[in-house]
């Protein structure tokens, strides 16, 4: 049996339990002793943090190779247009190589919180909302999307990791779930007969 913390992280909290420079932190909003997060949230992004006192939960989770689709709801700077879509969709060249394909698509403006501060308007400027889901882990990877297609991201909140959402769960507040973990497959050796590991008679 494995616990997992939900946790909506607020906007400018770390994704840890301290800070040297007296920046808001997960200890402000919860005591976990024990937890890490699996994975990080950028500081100025806003929504679902998992924390979890299984290291190899932990690990599955973080670990871009297991291929866990996090979605994000994505408030961008103009009216994006279905040729930038197309190219999120099929994947980003960015300085640290191509992404691999996006699910992306226009939704209306989500029923969120009042983030604080307020993201910056512009009059002169319209703005759009995006659902978008990917199944890497880089840095600031889909900020760094959006602005490669000429809309620069605004608010970033993700919503869902995997089986996980952020569904009745308020900034800073946060929700406390045991999970069964899978038992790992044994290895195999070439010839097709099962590794186990024992003592030596």
């Amino acid at each position: 049996m494995s616990r997992i913390i939900l946790f909506n992280k607020p906007f400018r909290v770390l994704s840890q339990f301290s800070d040297d420079q007296g920046r808001a932190t997960l200890a402000d909003y919860l005591a976990a002793p024990g937890f890490r997060a699996a994975g990080r949230l950028d500081y100025d992004s806003e929504g679902l943090l998992l924390l979890t006192d299984d290291g190899a939960l932990q690990q599955q989770i973080a670990n871009p190779r297991h291929r866990h689709w996090k979605t994000y709801w994505v408030q961008v700077e103009g009216q994006i247009d279905d040729e930038a879509l197309h190219c999120l969709s099929a994947g980003i060249d960015l300085r640290d190589g191509p992404t691999l394909p996006a699910r992306v698509g226009r939704i209306d403006p989500p029923g969120l919180w009042p983030r604080v501060p307020p993201v910056r308007e512009r009059k002169n400027v319209p703005d759009s909302w995006l659902e978008l889901s990917i199944c890497e882990g880089r840095n600031r990877q889909v900020r760094r999307m959006t602005a490669a297609v000429g809309f620069p991201t605004l608010r970033l909140v993700r919503v869902r990791i995997g089986e996980w959402s952020l569904q009745g769960l308020q900034p800073g507040e946060f929700r406390q779930l045991e999970i069964h973990m899978p038992a790992a497959a044994p290895r195999r050796r070439p010839g097709g007969k099962n590794m186990r590991k024992g003592r030596r008679s």
